[in-house]
């Protein structure tokens, strides 16, 4: 892996970018962190047993608010001064703003321990424009002896100028047996594959079912979107296998889901209409 070969060489770039499915993305760039600033060699680390990994392996996660009023806006991984770590609040649909503004504030500060410097932006693909012209500024002019890695699910939310500065590290999806979906995807997936049998009102009831309070509908409308793009490219895939070359509809379809998650992202836009607007793409993919 890049990473690995990173810490065992010492050539460690400003910034990287993870993506992938599920909590993997997530830990390894936690991995990452701890393993930049522990005092092992690059093949060791994290060991486990330095002053650093014993900062960093502490397993406290205070909840963040991007609006700083409930609670902090940026936190430490574990309670390592030099490790910074940026999410969604458990009340926003987006990374803030502000978030992005008290991080930068943070890495103009001395480094406490020496060594280097790392924070981790996970859900990336939920930082509006404004933040991701932010941070942009940030990937442009890193502070000295600092490592930036954004995580995300999906690259394709993220602006082409903010992926361009970063080195891309695409993880694979855990195998089957490793973890069932979740029983909301495997709803989302069975209707799905009736999608040829269901008329627009229908699709418009579907998409009824994402109202209600923002945080939650954003939720959903992105766990279906998700879904939706790994159904759209297995069927594609299949449809390859098959001999068949005319793919226009799925691709067509496939570019209108990455079009609604930038929507639901940067715009922050109605739950409801983005997936009124993702299904009926869908639908046209899939016809009766």
């Amino acid at each position: 892996m890049l990473l690995q070969r990173g810490l065992a060489s010492g050539r460690i770039h400003s910034a990287y970018l993870l993506s992938g499915p599920g909590e993997e993305p997530r830990a390894t760039a936690r991995w990452f962190v701890r393993a930049l600033v522990c005092e092992a060699s690059g093949a060791e680390a994290p060991c486990e047993s330095c002053r650093a990994c014993r900062l960093s392996g502490t397993a406290s996660e205070i909840p963040l608010d991007g609006t700083g009023r409930k609670g902090p806006r940026v936190r430490h991984v574990g309670d390592h001064p030099d490790l910074l770590w940026v999410e969604r609040g458990s009340d926003d649909t987006r990374v803030r703003i502000g978030q992005i503004r008290e991080l930068q504030a943070a890495l103009r500060l001395r480094i406490h321990e020496g060594g280097r410097r790392a924070a981790v932006i996970a859900d990336a693909e939920w930082l509006n424009q404004e933040a991701q012209n932010a941070l942009l500024r940030l990937l442009e002019e890193p502070p000295p002896a600092t490592t930036l890695v954004l995580v995300t699910a999906s690259p394709a939310g993220l602006l082409a100028t903010v992926r361009s500065r970063c080195q891309r590290v695409a993880l694979a999806p855990a195998a089957p047996e490793a973890g069932e979906p979740s029983e909301e995807v495997r709803e989302v997936l069975e209707r799905l594959e009736r999608l040829d049998r269901l008329a627009v009102p229908d699709l418009l009831d579907w998409a009824e079912e994402c109202r209600g309070e923002r945080a939650a509908a954003a939720a959903r409308v992105a766990t279906l979107l998700e879904t939706a793009s790994g159904w759209l490219r297995d069927r594609v895939a299949r449809a390859a296998a098959g001999g068949r070359r005319d793919l226009r509809r799925e691709l067509d379809a496939f570019d209108t889901l990455q079009r609604c998650r930038q929507s639901l992202v940067q715009r922050n836009a109605n739950p409801q209409m983005v997936a009124e607007r993702a299904l009926l793409a869908l639908r046209e993919a899939v016809p009766s």
